[in-house]
């Protein structure tokens, strides 16, 4: 029997010089392969005008209804400005041992932030959040350890602080449960 799949859906337009390390990324430190689907859905469905953001939870509710079948993870990638209720701001979400996240690239570039523009930099930070959220869906919850690849991150810099890897405890977990699965 096949191995399942881990789908990335694009919902914008994204590069190959931002997927393709990507998804090396996610062969890496999951196992499994990956295939990117694009998404042809307009988001201005999902604009909250008095917010002037995206609204993260429709847009992971979208991502959830356009899983596959031979999905067993799908990831919503995104470049617009997304955001839950409780909080300004998102890099990406997803349902705890779920099967479902989103992330999105908007606040990963330096521009943002009146910096010199990076592009290295600002997929080294989508790969962390494309890992994490992932990390999520496998079940793993935000982990202490300063580097470790689970940690919460509020601000970009908190990202770039992190390793784009698991620690030790977060690797023996997701081994765990992708052993069980």
């Amino acid at each position: 029997m096949d191995k399942p799949a881990i789908i990335l859906i694009t919902c914008g337009r994204f590069e190959r010089s931002i997927t393709d390390p990507i998804l090396d990324d996610i062969k890496r430190e999951f196992g499994y392969p990956v295939i990117i689907n694009e998404c042809n859905q307009e988001l201005s469905n999902f604009y909250n005008p008095s917010r002037r953001q995206y609204d993260a939870n429709q847009i992971l509710h979208f991502v959830k209804e356009r899983s596959s079948e031979n999905a067993f993870k799908t990831l919503g990638l995104v470049n617009v400005d997304i955001f839950i209720p409780i909080l300004t701001y998102i890099f990406g979400q997803a349902h705890l041992n779920g099967n479902a996240g989103i992330v999105s690239s908007y606040r990963l570039k330096n521009e943002l932030y009146g910096l010199e523009k990076n592009n290295a930099l600002m997929v080294e930070r989508f790969s962390k959040v494309v890992i994490h959220e992932l990390g999520h869906l496998f079940g793993l919850i935000h982990c202490q350890n300063p580097v470790c690849i689970m940690r919460s991150s509020t601000y970009v810099e908190d990202i770039d602080q992190k390793e784009n890897k698991f620690c030790i405890n977060c690797q023996s977990e997701l081994n765990k449960n992708i052993n069980q699965d």
